[in-house]
């Protein structure tokens, strides 16, 4: 009698075992589904569930399927804090993603780091979120967002004749955490943390300064409910700047103030935007609008990125094809920064063998240029910031209805040459 209750015990165990070993891998999002920021949202949501669903076809992580989890924080940074808090302390998440943009990534950095959790970052660049001293925060883009001027500067250096570039500039931009902090980049100012009120870091004198551009206009507009754009783009025209940058929280405001530059008949030579890489520009301003404009990115659908997704060799062609497979349309970058944070945890989880978020914070930390996260953005690895190492932005270009590739001119295969000057709207 003994023996067979000793050896049941101890089949009962084995099951436990078994069926504890088999438990899914939870983990939560907050995105905004609705709200101002939906449109990036809902794309990031289809980033995270196309990922979800090729790890579990390919068996899960360490033999373990993956739950996710995803709440709509209707683009309200408190919605979000509160959801990541229930994640964790009511739906027992295993590891979470982050959200889209600095104005959500900011708060919820704070509350992720109280609870030791690995934070992976798909939008969020301000470099403020980077200066709290957070353990294990990483930044699945090029760099914080103060810094992206440099590389829009270095392509007028290196790509317009000496001499041709544009001599003056206008700079409008949203009143949002993003668009502030290129600005600041770009004019030279400095970063305070208006929680605190501490400088992170003087910017002076500003790209556009070092390149011997003045800046003949400056405004900003609301973050929310901004409508004036005819009047903005007038403002622009007359200014006669010769380089329009356009800083904006959203694609629709991007549309919104391109537009506003056609109707007005604006003839800058120059122009970038901080977002208009995805399809909806292209279909919301028409490819006449769109010719020539410039937007940094961080992806490229022919850019040949290798990556692994189930422990297997996985490139940015299956990605696109993976895609289209499953949504009837080509990603863009709002999709495939996500994907390649869902790529990152994965691979964090399977190194570290356990969804122990010090462990995997430990493994992350490893990461080094050879040794490093490879994703469909390329390869990362950190600093101690949280900041990819050794990395530069794609600068893009609208060419003939097509988003164009055109620095760095080095680096891939079917680069295109910089469409300049740009014959008006």
């Amino acid at each position: 009698m003994k023996l067979s209750v000793l050896l049941a015990a101890t089949a009962a165990l084995a099951l436990n075992a078994a069926m504890a070993q088999a438990e899914n891998i939870k983990i939560g999002a907050s995105l905004p589904i609705t709200g101002g920021l939906a449109v990036s949202g809902e794309k990031h949501k289809r980033g995270y569930e196309l990922c979800t669903k090729l790890i579990n076809n390919a068996g899960g992580i360490l033999g373990r399927q993956v739950d996710l989890v995803v709440s709509d924080n209707r683009s309200d940074p408190a919605t979000a804090i509160n959801q990541y808090e229930r994640f964790i302390n009511v739906d027992k998440v295993d590891a979470v993603y982050g959200t889209f943009s600095s104005r959500l990534t900011y708060p919820v950095a704070s509350i992720l780091s109280k609870y030791n959790m690995v934070h992976a970052v798909p939008s969020g660049g301000a470099l403020r979120i980077y200066e709290q001293g957070y353990k294990n925060l990483f930044y699945f883009q090029v760099g914080a967002a103060e810094y992206t001027g440099k590389d829009v500067v270095n392509v007028i250096k290196d790509l317009i004749p000496a001499g041709q570039g544009p001599k003056s500039a206008a700079i409008v931009h949203a009143d949002d955490f993003f668009a502030n902090a290129i600005a600041s980049g770009l004019l030279g100012e400095k970063v305070v943390d208006a929680a605190t009120n501490k400088q992170i870091a003087d910017l002076a004198p500003g790209y556009l300064k070092e390149a011997g551009i003045d800046v003949v206009m400056q405004e900003k507009w609301p973050d929310d409910g901004f409508n004036d754009w005819l009047n903005l783009a007038n403002s622009i025209k007359r200014s006669g700047a010769e380089l329009i940058v356009g800083l904006t929280a959203s694609e629709e405001e991007a549309v919104q103030l391109t537009r506003a530059l056609k109707t007005v008949g604006a003839t800058p030579k120059f122009v970038y935007l901080s977002q208009g890489a995805q399809h909806e520009f292209i279909e919301g301003v028409g490819a006449s609008a769109a010719e020539g404009v410039m937007v940094h990115a961080n992806w490229h659908k022919d850019a040949p990125f290798e990556s692994t997704l189930a422990g297997k060799p996985f490139s940015n062609a299956d990605f696109v094809k993976a895609f289209n497979a499953a949504y009837g349309i080509d990603p863009d970058e709002d999709s495939a920064i996500p994907f390649a944070v869902c790529q990152g945890i994965e691979q964090a989880i399977a190194g570290a063998g356990s969804t122990d978020n010090a462990k995997m914070g430990e493994w992350l930390h490893e990461r080094t240029k050879d040794n490093p996260v490879r994703t469909v953005l390329g390869r990362f690895s950190w600093d101690d910031r949280g900041l990819a190492k050794d990395k530069s932005y794609i600068l893009t270009q609208w060419q003939g209805g097509q988003l164009k590739f055109v620095y760095p001119k080095d680096e891939f295969q079917g680069v295109s040459a910089l469409s300049y000057p740009k014959a008006g709207f």
